[in-house]
């Protein structure tokens, strides 16, 4: 039985999506469903998301943003058109949890939504806070959003190490 568990992993680095993905899969394989929710994701990556309908029902993958370009080179009328895109999708989420339709519910790149001023940390919080006993949570972005910090279980920083070319510029 699994118990209430809820996960950032958050920075610059790479692997943030690739940890909670490896995550879901792990609950997956051993019989739990799992919910993943991208958002600020390009859609450059539509052949990876081919590949999660074989993992269904285990394992569903949504997106609710429209356009497949990246978010900032979009107008300011397709900016808010996405927004309230993005914002379908964070109601999703907190259908998701209030239903408790899945065990795992992974929210890839929603960290993002705050530097963007389309979610603020309080919005999280209170998602955050919304999560049932026996779901796990994870949420990943580039933010740290460190205000959230303390109601979660763990925070996973991913940095990119300075290398020895960059030390000698």
């Amino acid at each position: 039985m699994s118990r209430r568990y809820i996960h950032i992993f958050c920075g610059v680095g790479m692997g943030k999506t690739s940890a909670a993905l490896g995550k879901g899969f792990r609950e997956a394989s051993g019989g739990k469903s799992v919910v993943v929710i991208r958002f600020l994701k390009k859609k450059h990556t539509c052949e990876r998301e081919e590949f999660f309908k074989q993992l269904e029902p285990q394992i569903r993958l949504f997106r609710f943003e429209k356009f497949p370009q990246n978010y900032e080179s979009l107008t300011e009328q397709e900016k808010e058109e996405e927004n309230l895109n993005i914002k379908n999708g964070l109601n999703f989420a907190r259908k998701v949890i209030q239903t408790e339709e899945c065990d795992v519910l992974i929210l890839d790149e929603i960290l993002g939504l705050t530097d963007r001023g389309i979610v603020t940390a309080e919005e999280l919080k209170k998602l955050i806070d919304m999560v049932g006993d026996e779901t796990e949570l994870y949420l990943t972005g580039n933010c740290r959003c460190e205000e959230l910090w303390p109601y979660v279980d763990e925070v996973t920083e991913m940095v990119t190490p300075f290398r020895q070319s960059e030390q000698q510029e």
